[in-house]
């Protein structure tokens, strides 16, 4: 992967973040009175984190719309961004999105909502601080691997 896309311009995955935490925000504003609601919002982060962990966050709807609306407004960017640490951040919102969906779906709202609200808060200090969890995971995991290999 790295030969193809050597690197991202870290401004797209936090557009990606700001349109996930409204997708969320909302499934949260409208999981008491409507859980299926709730629910196809939630699966729908669900398949566009798929893309995002399957193709990468710039092959994502967003990536996309940030690439020809977005980022030619922008100057370019200073550095490019590895792309493994948000491809792993949107493996980690899969999952919370995918059992955020089942809870709505089943009406296990509660477990919807606690899980809606945790990916909430991840999208939110990306989108805000540029600090992303699933980044931080990742990297986290790379020098834990590289410990316990030597």
């Amino acid at each position: 992967m790295a030969g193809d896309n050597p690197g991202i311009d870290p401004r797209g995955p936090r557009f990606t973040a700001a349109v996930t935490l409204v997708v969320f925000a909302a499934a949260l504003l409208l999981s008491d009175a409507s859980p299926r609601a709730a629910a196809a919002l939630t699966g729908v982060q669900a398949v566009l984190f798929a893309i995002g962990a399957g193709l990468g966050v710039h092959r994502t709807p967003t990536g996309a719309v940030f690439r020809r609306l977005v980022r030619p407004r922008l100057s370019p960017p200073t550095e490019l961004e590895d792309p493994a640490p948000p491809r792993f951040a949107q493996a980690v919102g899969l999952v919370f999105a995918v059992v955020a969906t089942i809870g709505f779906a089943t009406g296990a709202v509660l477990l919807g909502q606690v899980f809606a609200a945790f990916a909430f808060v991840a999208a939110f200090l990306n989108a805000v601080f540029a600090f992303c969890l699933g980044c931080e995971l990742y990297l986290l995991g790379l020098r834990l691997s590289r410990r316990a290999a030597a």
